[in-house]
């Protein structure tokens, strides 16, 4: 596995910071080294937010991620500011309801995910981050039933348990999703 260099961003509840937390607890749960560093705006919700999450075979050594190796954007905003900071090589998946550009670079692999639709056509509320996290988890091999389970487990309290369920369906939709 070595090094996975991620950035998750977007604007303020998006579940931005949901989404790279849970990266981060599946990392650990499979004794991975991880790094979470959570940014934002002032606004929170509305305003911009982003996580940096580096889950690595080795220890961490800085938390920020300045040339991610994954982009996750839920936005235009955050694809127009950290496109041309992923390395060459890299993964770009955008949320293709709310992005309408293509991605310019041709020395990444580029998913579009209609992730906002698709949460909104199966009645997953505000779960677009998730099945963006489903196709992640998809493409660069780390899905794994156990170690999903495991981690929605640890990101949802027990006061939200019901939200384990359609978590994990918004997490499968990504999975599945081609295009």
């Amino acid at each position: 596995m070595a090094t996975k260099n991620m950035l998750f961003s977007g604007f303020g509840g998006q579940g931005i910071l949901f989404a790279g937390k849970f990266i981060a607890y599946k990392g650990l749960i499979e004794d991975k080294q991880v790094s979470w560093l959570p940014s934002y705006g002032p606004e929170m919700r509305g305003g911009t937010a982003s996580c940096s999450v580096i889950v690595s075979d080795t220890p961490v050594g800085s938390p920020i991620v300045s040339n991610p190796d994954i982009l996750i954007a839920m936005n235009l905003p955050s694809l127009d500011r950290f496109e041309k900071a992923v390395v060459p090589g890299g993964i770009i998946i955008a949320d293709s309801t709310l992005i309408e550009r293509k991605v310019e670079r041709d020395d990444v692999t580029v998913y579009y995910v209609p992730a906002t639709q698709m949460a909104s056509d199966e009645k997953l509320g505000n779960l677009a981050n998730m099945i963006i996290v489903g196709k992640l988890l998809k493409e660069t091999g780390d899905y794994t039933e156990d170690g999903i389970k495991a981690s929605l487990d640890k990101v949802i309290s027990a006061r939200h348990a019901d939200m384990k369920d359609v978590n994990l369906k918004a997490i499968q939709l990504g999975a599945e999703f081609e295009g």
